[in-house]
């Protein structure tokens, strides 16, 4: 084989490892993008762990007053008579249904009435805070 040869043929072996080095370092590149695109947004802290230390607000043993009830579940519908609701204040709209009874109107509260869902879907209030909510409406409407 000729000088000639032998050379274009070391040239083409140190071309194809250059190429193949630079393919490998690219490879890697790649796959570093697909890891870091694919890494958790987030981690899930379970009972026990360190994580877990941070102070959880506990509910109040306390019942919550008609009041807080009603900003937070009722003034929705009954500060624009919604679907027919009585509207917090108006003593007319209100009569109605104070004439009814308190047991009734608690009853409704609790069981839900045409458009009035049941417990007016505080999903986590008492019986008792329901009553508390229809006396302090029905304090404020009449």
């Amino acid at each position: 084989m000729s000088l000639v040869k032998k050379r274009i043929g070391l040239l083409v072996a140190v071309s194809l490892g250059l190429l193949s080095a630079l393919a490998i370092a690219q490879s890697n590149q790649v796959n570093e993008g697909i890891k870091s695109r694919l890494a958790p947004v987030g981690e899930v802290c379970m009972s026990g762990d360190d994580c877990a230390a941070a102070p959880v607000a506990s509910a109040s043993d306390e019942p919550r007053s008609g009041q807080e009830i009603y900003d937070a579940h009722c003034t929705t519908c009954h500060a624009a008579g919604v679907s027919g609701a009585p509207i917090m204040g108006d003593v007319d709209s209100w009569s109605s249904h104070i004439e009814k009874g308190t047991e009734t109107l608690y009853d409704h509260a609790i069981n839900g009435f045409n458009a009035m869902p049941a417990m007016g879907l505080c999903g986590n209030c008492s019986e008792d805070e329901i009553k508390a909510t229809v006396d302090y409406m029905v304090e404020e409407s009449s």
